[in-house]
């Protein structure tokens, strides 16, 4: 073959390497090109295995599965084992005067007297040899073995190249099914139902409603104020259910405009309106086969309402600006902090929609109902931002629980949560004190228009809580509690005394 020629196979082998991820299907395509080509009569490629260093035909042309079978050596054996063991082609131009030659396949036995020629070029992974290509001709004295033997080199490198690729997306599979599975069971560990806080009663009942719903695929409506967790009781129905490991797909109804919440819902096709450029699929179609939180339902303006309770019935839609009909498996969760009975009495929201989504109502309690939560809800949050702040604050003082617990919490869990993320930020030492927390709790009483402490009453205030919380904390032994305080024992008694906080109760 002259310099175009050689160009050319080269290039057919790049496209029969890169046709296919099935690398033996594109090896065996490779070897029949070589047959045509360079007018080889058999050819193989030869894999090593460290950990057996057997050395096994993998890929074979022109000799039979048996014999392919039979093509088995050690590291070391045959000229196959030596170009392997020491990583150095091997060329013979007539196979009969070597002895090395074991012709272990005997896939030459009958060929009488024909001479064949043998070529044998190392597949190297970076320094490392894998295994062997080797080819036979039969034997011609014009032919240059050593053009040959340069080519297999090239075709030997392209097929190193190709194992690395495949090896490389077979790791990256590997590792992003192992990261799914991760983050799948984390999102599972992170949702159950124990990791809701709260053991009042009223959150007990919540936590048996989730258990009963959450196996079905039954339409859920979650009810309460903002703030009491609905988005949470919601994440763990879904990663609850049978659709656990399939989408879980959340939309806030009250964020978006009504001009765009269809589009958000069913999708749209090209050109549906200005600025629709591409085809875009819909909340309901991302989420198939597993599950659909609408959040702040009640905000869903009527004319999308007709077409929702549509796809509630029916399990189908079409896009905006489509005509094809869609069918979707999806499970729906709705949450609304909305009297929605009397927004259907007064024509707000259709009646026939919050019959077909109240199919199973679970009721969300504030705060204020569930006061016996506060203190887990307040030490859970404690933890969790020291560790992110990376504070050693262990626990609240006496007058900071007082006020959380006297404060009415309108905006809920999530005002909780908000108040004790200020707080650690603002604590330098172990304690959470009242006068950490913000100026609203200081009261502890909803009106604004009761007056404020007294500068004595407040100074009074704060000295007694240090006092305590330097006792609580060297359980009540007063010259430590005093030297805590930077103080004397006299002045620390006399002020212990004045606001009636008796050392032994902290012993």
């Amino acid at each position: 073959m002259d310099k175009t020629e050689d160009i050319t196979l080269l290039y057919q082998i790049t496209q029969i390497l890169n046709q296919t991820p099935d690398l033996k299907e594109s090896l065996y395509n490779v070897l029949d090109l070589l047959a045509k080509t360079m007018h080889m009569n058999r050819g193989a490629i030869t894999i090593f295995n460290p950990l057996t260093e057997d050395i096994t035909i993998e890929v074979a042309h022109g000799m039979s599965e048996s014999a392919r079978q039979k093509g088995v050596y050690k590291l070391g054996e045959g000229i196959t084992g030596q170009v392997i063991q020491t990583g150095a082609a091997v060329t013979i131009p007539r196979i009969s005067q070597d002895p090395r030659f074991l012709n272990r396949t005997a896939s030459r036995k009958d060929l009488g007297d024909q001479e064949f020629s043998f070529i044998c070029v190392p597949i190297k992974k970076e320094k490392q040899v894998i295994g062997a290509l080797s080819v036979d001709r039969e034997y011609d004295p014009a032919y240059l073995l050593e053009k040959g033997e340069k080519i297999l080199y090239v075709l030997a490198a392209m097929i190193a190249t190709k194992v690395i690729h495949l090896e490389r997306i077979q790791l990256e599979r590997e590792q992003f099914k192992a990261e799914t599975g991760r983050l799948q069971m984390e999102l599972e560990k992170k949702y159950r139902i124990k990791n809701i806080i709260g053991n009042s009663n009223k959150m007990r009942e919540v936590y048996q409603m989730i258990s009963q719903v959450a196996g079905s695929n039954a339409t859920v409506l979650i009810r309460g104020e903002s703030g009491t967790g609905k988005e949470l009781v919601a994440n763990s129905i879904h990663y609850n259910s049978r659709r656990a490991r399939h989408p879980f797909v959340k939309i806030n109804c009250a964020a978006l405009p009504a001009n765009l919440i269809e589009s958000e819902l069913f999708g749209h096709e090209k050109g549906a309106f200005t600025g629709a450029l591409n085809q875009k699929p819909g909340k309901f179609e991302i989420a198939d086969k597993g599950t659909l939180f609408l959040d702040e339902i009640g905000s869903i303006e009527p004319e999308i309402q007709v077409k929702l309770l549509r796809v509630l019935q029916e399990r189908e839609f079409a896009r905006v600006g489509g005509n094809k009909t869609i069918s979707v498996d999806v499970r729906i969760i709705a949450a609304t902090n909305r009297n929605l009975e009397q927004a259907a009495a007064d024509g707000f929201f259709r009646s026939d929609l919050y019959y077909r989504i109240n199919v199973f109502p679970i009721y969300m309690p504030p705060l204020r109902e569930r006061k016996t939560d506060i203190l887990v809800l307040a030490d859970f949050f404690l933890e969790k931002y020291a560790r992110e702040n990376e504070k050693k604050i262990v626990r609240f003082s006496t007058p900071a629980i007082d006020m959380m617990m006297a404060y009415h919490w309108p905006g809920n869990v999530r005002e909780l949560e908000n108040c004790i993320e200020r707080a650690v930020l603002l604590c330098e030492d172990q304690v959470i004190h009242g006068y950490h927390l913000p100026p609203t709790l200081q009261t502890g009483k909803e009106s604004d228009s009761l007056p404020a402490l007294s500068l004595d009453s407040a100074v009074a205030r704060l000295e007694k809580e240090m006092i305590i919380d330097a006792l609580k904390h060297t359980r009540g032994n007063i010259s430590q509690a005093a030297k805590m305080l930077n103080t004397t024992v006299r002045k620390f008694t006399y002020k212990a005394i004045k606001y009636h906080v008796d050392h032994r109760q902290y012993h």
